[in-house]
């Protein structure tokens, strides 16, 4: 049986196992890229605020998340967060409830610090003529940031914006270390039953693909679209 042969007739038996995978890989990915957003916007709004604890708490905490593993913050959250008495709380009739919650809290929680310098690097990349402008016309510097410069600073930063969500769906695989049923868990567990690890991780890296191409295609277009009239 030639290899490609044998990755059909995996995906064939088990495609039930990819399909609960890529579902719950979608899940943790939409929702920790959605929180990522919100807390990164914030997070920039911090870092550049004239307030220094603010913003020095802001860089602290930014720079502390991207000079740790992923890894060590999931576990911190899942395992350690309990130890000290705080802990996600179970829903009935949701499995696994507890760790889905610890996964998407982690992937946020990470995501946002890069998200918050993007972000930060779009804002500035605006002509500080802007914000002078919309002062003068009556617009307090809040109403400014939000009417004026976020708009034009999202069509600047929406590539790599894009790049760190895509990112995101890629680094959800790691939430298969606590036992949640991603795409990666599902293929360890199609490897476990079949003993075929080589075809059943081949069929987990073209669903990352997929997953990973259309998500590039769909920030292109919205960019595509949000450039009309622009220039």
């Amino acid at each position: 049986m030639s290899f490609f042969s044998d990755m059909s007739l995996l995906f064939s038996r088990y495609h039930s196992f990819f399909t609960e995978g890529i579902r719950n890989t979608l899940i943790i990915s939409a929702f920790s890229v959605l929180i990522a957003t919100i807390l990164g916007t914030l997070l920039a709004m911090l870092r550049m605020s004239k307030f220094m604890p603010l913003r020095l708490i802001a860089t602290a905490y930014i720079e502390f998340i991207r000079g740790t593993p992923l890894m060590v913050q999931l576990m911190f959250i899942f395992y350690g967060l309990p130890m000290i008495g705080v802990s996600f709380p179970d829903i009935p009739f949701i499995p696994d409830f507890s760790r889905f919650t610890a996964g998407i809290v982690a992937m946020s929680l990470n995501s946002c610090a890069y998200v918050a310098e993007v972000i930060r690097s779009g804002i500035q990349a605006v002509d500080s003529g802007q914000m002078e402008a919309a002062r003068s016309i009556g617009y307090s510097h809040t109403q400014a940031m939000m009417y004026i410069i976020l708009p034009q600073a999202v069509r600047n930063i929406l590539p790599a914006l894009g790049n760190e969500f895509v990112t995101v769906i890629k680094e959800s695989s790691i939430v298969s270390v606590i036992g949640i049923a991603d795409l990666m868990f599902r293929t360890k567990d199609v490897i476990a039953v079949t003993y075929r690890t080589l075809a059943s991780l081949a069929i987990a890296a073209i669903l990352y693909f997929c997953m990973t191409f259309l998500g590039g295609r769909l920030i292109a277009w919205m960019e595509k679209r949000m450039s009309h009239g622009k220039g």
